[in-house]
This record gives structure tokens, C-alpha cells and sequence, in this order.
């Protein structure tokens, strides 16, 4: 069965949890593996990390997992951004399994 994907990228790893946190109550999802990113303008953000949030589920389950996690975020650190795949393709699964996570 194929299931929608939405990434949603967050200020912050505390963040980035309230936000899963959130958009689990909210829906039917599960979580793949949280991602990282240290941009080069980090010392100008508001929090020097950025976190993706990808939930799993049907499109409904997931866009209401995505606007529950993103009013979450919105009222802590802020969003980057967000989007959602409605059918990943197979390279696309392949890459959601990757996370910067593994390394130093």
C-alpha cells in the first residue's frame, strides 16, 4: 500500500518533537526517522538547526498530522517548511530512510 509522505521542517530538535508529537494526536501517521541540517547562515536563525519531521499515512491522515504539527511549531520555533507527496515515487522511499542523524 502506498503512503503519503509529509515533511515538515522545524527550528529545532525540541521542536521538531512537540511538532511529531502533535501531529500523531492529531492523525492516524507514523513517523520515518527525523533529519537534520545545519545550514551556514545557523548563527543567524533562531534555533542553528533545522529538523525534518516526515509523517506516514493516507493523504487526510497525513494533512491533518501536517497542520496539527505545524501549529505546534508555529507557536514555538517557527517553520521552514512543508510539504507533502501524496505517492513517493521508489527513489523517493529510498531517500526518506536517510538521516544526517547517523553521523557526527
Amino acid at each position: 500500500m502506498e503512503e503519503a509522505v509529509g515533511l515538515l521542517e522545524v527550528y529545532g530538535l525540541t521542536c521538531a518533537f512537540l511538532a511529531a508529537d502533535a501531529g500523531c494526536k492529531a492523525a492516524d501517521v507514523r513517523l520515518e526517522t527525523f533529519d537534520k541540517n545545519k545550514p551556514a547562515n545557523a548563527d543567524s536563525l533562531p534555533v542553528p538547526l533545522l529538523v525534518t519531521v516526515k509523517f506516514r499515512g493516507s493523504v487526510a491522515a497525513v494533512e491533518a498530522a501536517m497542520e496539527a504539527g505545524e501549529n505546534m511549531a508555529k507557536s514555538l520555533t517557527g517553520v521552514v517548511q512543508r510539504h507533502i507527496i501524496a505517492r513517493p515515487t521508489g527513489d523517493t522511499e529510498k531517500m526518506l530512510k536517510l538521516s544526517a542523524f547517523d553521523k557526527s
